[in-house]
């Protein structure tokens, strides 16, 4: 028997003993896979759940801040950027799960039970490249999901504003900061499935309301089409799409909740191809319609009419976007329960109120920073850049560098390219291409129009993007007193 087929056999079969089940014994396990409807919505740990996982948790409030990339970038620049990130980010994703499969292979080998434990990207990186990359790799990866948060809490904010608009967009950031703290009461990503399923669904409509509402729209009066305009605009919109398509931070945490986590290794590329075809018809279609408009409307919510489609839309963003809340933080509650030792703690509710803390600074930060599309290209140049682009395709590199390792690695070279020296090869394009495109342009130019923003309207800005109030005209004089 092989190697990699011995590796994927003893993961399989000490799955059950190492999934995070508060180390229940054979009989307690027999009953949790027997059927029963709180097992059907609430313990999903198969190849669908996964996929329902990666496609749910790749497009949720970015669906709103693609047409605005269209406006930066022009048409044709949008869709290739689309296609060319979402292989990358499939590539890279693959990367990861590879390096997954190769250091639980190897710990089990060692004897190292996981009950109890959910396995996360900065322990992988320690276990195979040492405490260097697990630091740099918790560092990135923290503060990405940090802001990934940050940005799902500013999302709600800008959609239920065009459904009530009597409560300016701050004081709804407070509203949903307190709706989107009950996520501190979901266990781990094995209690998403029936939430992801839900979250597909939804951005599914979303994608479509879109797409339809702005062919029946059709185009405004004198629309134009005239990006890309400037450098800046044009890697700022860039690097929004490779934010949208950067989405595998959480990568890790939804393999250790499968069955089989070796399955996983094409899933993000089907999960990826299925989210093209809600992306790019509705990104296309917007841009059509409302052309440079959306320069100045970051949220496609904002040109469409109000209807009660567009109200449905909206409401179902809204429930997605805390579903994604829930998606992002959640590996936050997992690190922050490792640092005050609470993650072993069996009672869910003591892990919820350790829990807590996480959600404060992230709260705070969405009522400092609420500029819906520009922070999306920030956060995807300074830190998607490095956490799901060049990390791993470095870290798969200098795993795999040694004769021996790759003679023994868990998993071989995919069959669509079985050599070693042809993954190198697009691994170090990766690196570069993202390292002076992504991160250098993109970073130069995100941070510049970042800065715009916080010049324009302010730290704190009570409504970002809101329509100013009418103007109120003073009172008609009264007629001089007649004598």
């Amino acid at each position: 028997m092989s190697t990699q087929s011995q590796a994927e056999e003893a993961i399989v079969s000490s799955f059950h003993e190492t999934e995070h089940d508060g180390g229940k014994d054979e009989e307690e396990k027999a009953e949790d896979h027997s059927f029963s409807m709180s097992n059907f919505l609430w313990h999903g740990g198969s190849a669908w759940d996964a996929w329902f996982s990666c496609s749910s948790n790749q497009v949720a409030q970015v669906l709103l801040t693609l047409p605005y990339s269209f406006s930066q970038l022009g048409m044709v620049s949008g869709i290739v950027f689309q296609i060319f990130y979402g292989l990358v980010g499939s590539w890279t994703a693959y990367l990861i799960s590879v390096l997954y499969i190769e250091y639980r292979s190897r710990k089990e080998k060692e004897g190292v039970s996981f009950k109890n434990h959910v396995i996360q990207w900065f322990e992988v990186l320690d276990g195979l490249l040492g405490p260097y990359w697990k630091a740099m790799g918790l560092a990135f990866n923290c503060t990405f999901l940090l802001f990934g948060s940050v940005i799902q809490l500013i999302a709600c904010a800008s959609n239920i504003y065009y459904i009530n608009d009597h409560l300016d967009k701050r004081t709804w950031t407070y509203i949903f900061g307190a709706c989107c703290a009950t996520t501190v009461f979901i266990p781990s990503f094995h209690n998403y499935r029936i939430w992801s399923f839900l979250g597909l669904g939804m951005t599914t409509y979303t994608a479509w309301y879109l797409t339809a509402a702005s062919l029946a729209h059709g185009q405004v009066a004198d629309v134009q089409h005239t990006g890309p305009k400037k450098l800046v605009l044009y890697f700022t919109g860039a690097t929004n799409i490779l934010y949208t398509f950067g989405g595998h931070a959480v990568t890790v945490e939804i393999m250790h909740a499968m069955w089989k986590p070796q399955k996983f290794k094409y899933i993000y590329l089907v999960a990826t191809l299925y989210v093209f075809t809600l992306t790019i018809p509705s990104a296309s279609a917007v841009y059509w319609a409302f052309g440079d408009q959306l320069l100045n409307h970051s949220n496609a919510f904002s040109l469409l009419p109000k209807t009660g489609w567009r109200d449905t839309a909206v409401i179902l963003m809204l429930i997605h976007q805390f579903i994604t809340f829930g998606f992002a933080s959640t590996p936050l509650y997992f690190v922050w329960e490792k640092v005050i030792g609470m993650h072993d703690t069996r009672s869910m509710c003591l892990r919820a109120l350790a829990r807590l803390p996480v959600v404060i600074p992230i709260w705070f930060l969405a009522i400092i920073f609420p500029f819906f599309g520009p922070i999306n290209s920030a956060v995807g140049a300074l830190l998607v850049s490095f956490t799901v682009y060049i990390i791993p395709a470095l870290a798969h590199m200098l795993t795999y560098r040694k004769a021996s390792a790759r003679q023994n690695a868990a998993e071989k070279p995919p069959f669509f390219l079985p050599s070693w020296a042809a993954m190198y090869a697009i691994n170090t394009f990766i690196v570069i291409w993202v390292l002076i495109v992504g991160f250098g342009f993109g970073g130069w130019a995100s941070v510049t129009n970042f800065v715009r923003q916080v010049d324009t309207f302010g730290l704190f800005a009570k409504c970002y993007q809101c329509k100013p109030p009418p103007a109120k005209h003073p009172p008609a004089a009264a007629p001089p007193p007649q004598y």
